[in-house]
C-alpha cells in the first residue's frame, strides 16, 4: 500500500473535532507525512440565505478574526505550523476540494456525524466532501456516542 505524502485534516473548530484531529495526526505520523489543517468559515450570507437587509462585514471580519485564534490554537495543540494552516471562506465542501487539489492532498479526513435519512440529504459536510474529491476521504464518527478515547 503506498503510503500518504500530505494529509488535510478539515476541521469546524468544535470539541469534537479533536478525535478527527488525533486520528489524522496518527495517520500522517504513521506515513510520514505533511498534516494540514483547513477551516473554512461559510459567509453568513450563504448561511442565512444571501438576502440580509444589512451589512454584515463588521461581523463577519470578527468571525474571521476569532477563528484565525482558534485555528491557530487548535494547530498547535497537535503540532501543524503555521504554513500548513488554511482558513478560508466560502462552501465548506468545495473549498476543501480546492485546498486539497491545490496543494496536491492524497487524503482529507472529515468528521461525520453518521446522520441517516432526511438529515443526510439536507447535508452533511463530510457526504460532500467524499462525493466530487479528487482524493483518499476518511470520514471519521464523532458526536454523543463516541467517545475520544475510542
Amino acid at each position: 500500500m503506498e503510503r500518504y505524502k500530505r494529509v488535510l485534516l478539515a476541521v469546524d473548530l468544535t470539541e469534537e473535532c479533536r478525535r478527527v484531529a488525533l486520528r489524522a495526526k496518527n495517520i500522517a505520523q504513521d506515513s510520514s507525512a505533511e498534516l494540514h489543517i483547513v477551516h473554512v468559515i461559510e459567509p453568513l450570507s450563504l448561511a442565512y440565505g444571501g438576502d440580509i437587509p444589512m451589512d454584515l462585514s463588521s461581523v463577519q471580519d470578527q468571525i474571521h478574526e476569532q477563528a484565525k485564534s482558534h485555528l491557530a490554537e487548535f494547530a498547535k495543540s497537535i503540532d501543524v505550523p503555521a504554513d500548513r494552516q488554511h482558513l478560508v471562506f466560502g462552501r465548506p465542501e468545495s473549498e476543501i476540494h480546492r485546498i486539497a487539489d491545490e496543494d496536491e492532498m492524497d487524503l482529507v479526513v472529515v468528521g461525520s456525524h453518521g446522520r441517516h435519512g432526511l438529515a443526510l440529504l439536507l447535508g452533511s459536510t463530510a457526504n460532500g466532501v467524499l462525493h466530487g474529491a479528487t482524493t483518499d476521504v476518511l470520514a471519521v464518527r464523532v458526536g454523543p456516542d463516541f467517545s475520544p478515547d475510542d
